[in-house]
């Protein structure tokens, strides 16, 4: 029996929506994963540049999840490198987030700031943050500006909660952009650092991504040549991939992340035409609960 896990070498896996919502475990998850512990490099791919790699880790062991530092990968990680690639040793960079985000900066040869007076920071970095308020925005645009690099960590315009959808670092990413008609380089998914990183980190590019977002994991899958598998336990539904375009389908989509530890559904030959692909996915779930449906 060939489960969907055993095709590739390693996982790319997406926190929240994925694994849990806010600080709530998704039903299965955990012993999901453990299944098939040790077949496949797992790395944890997070678009969230809130946290430091031990900090989710440590979250994950919490939450029941077998999780090393070193198998997580972060947006905060992806953004440092963008801008250590682009920026000379030692050039300041205005942070707006975390004090997680701002470590990361450091650790590149870079030095984070908070506020700056004379001298133009040679860039900005911008992470998600619970405690960013308007003068942090304000000092992000007063910067870009004035010419400094931007880089947004990501640009999801939500966050998933136990409470539902809350604002994400999307949106305080397009207040910036409205004050400075400037767009960032964006270090997440969909775009590539994020996963190039994850990729390296894992030593191979036999790989799957694993998330709930068709904007985010499933665009981003696409945009590295990765074949993915969406779980419909976070933010995208059925009805969100009836309007996904073609070329940006998933190969797989599921209910549960348990459906890597069974074997593919394969029904129809015939590629799921566009327009009706939700309703024979939702179909094909009814009629194979937990198995991940393949479309082909």
């Amino acid at each position: 029996m060939t489960r969907l896990r055993d095709r590739f070498e390693a996982l790319l896996l997406d926190l929240d929506g994925t694994l849990y919502r806010g600080n709530a475990v998704i039903s299965g998850a955990p012993q999901a994963l453990s299944a098939g512990e040790g077949a496949q490099a797992l790395r944890y791919v997070t678009n969230n540049a809130s946290r430091s790699a031990a900090a989710v880790a440590a979250h994950l062991a919490d939450m029941g999840f077998a999780a090393a530092e070193d198998e997580v990968v972060t947006s905060a990680q992806a953004a440092a490198h963008v801008l250590a690639d682009r920026l000379t040793p030692g050039a300041t960079v205005l942070v707006v987030g975390t004090d997680d985000l701002a470590a990361e900066i450091e650790r590149a040869g870079l030095v984070p700031v908070r506020r700056w007076e004379t001298a133009v920071p040679a860039a900005v970095v911008q992470g998600h943050s619970p405690q960013t308020a308007w003068p942090d925005l304000a000092e992000a645009a007063y910067a870009i500006r004035a010419g400094a690099l931007w880089v947004a960590a990501n640009t999801d315009a939500t966050l998933p909660t136990e409470r539902g959808l809350a604002p994400g670092n999307g949106s305080m990413v397009a207040a910036v952009r409205a004050a400075t008609d400037i767009e960032p380089i964006v270090a997440g998914k969909p775009y590539a650092p994020l996963l190039e990183d994850a990729l390296t980190r894992a030593g191979t590019r036999s790989a799957l991504v694993v998330g709930d977002r068709l904007d985010t994991d499933i665009d981003g899958a696409c945009c590295v040549g990765l074949e993915s598998l969406l779980v419909l336990t976070g933010v995208s539904t059925l009805a969100d991939l009836a309007k996904q375009p073609e070329d940006r389908l998933p190969d797989y989509v599921s209910d549960s992340l348990d459906a890597l530890n069974h074997p593919v559904v394969q029904e129809d030959p015939a590629r799921l035409s566009d327009g009706d692909v939700a309703d024979q996915v939702a179909e094909r779930l009814r009629r194979h609960p937990g198995r991940a449906i393949a479309i082909v």
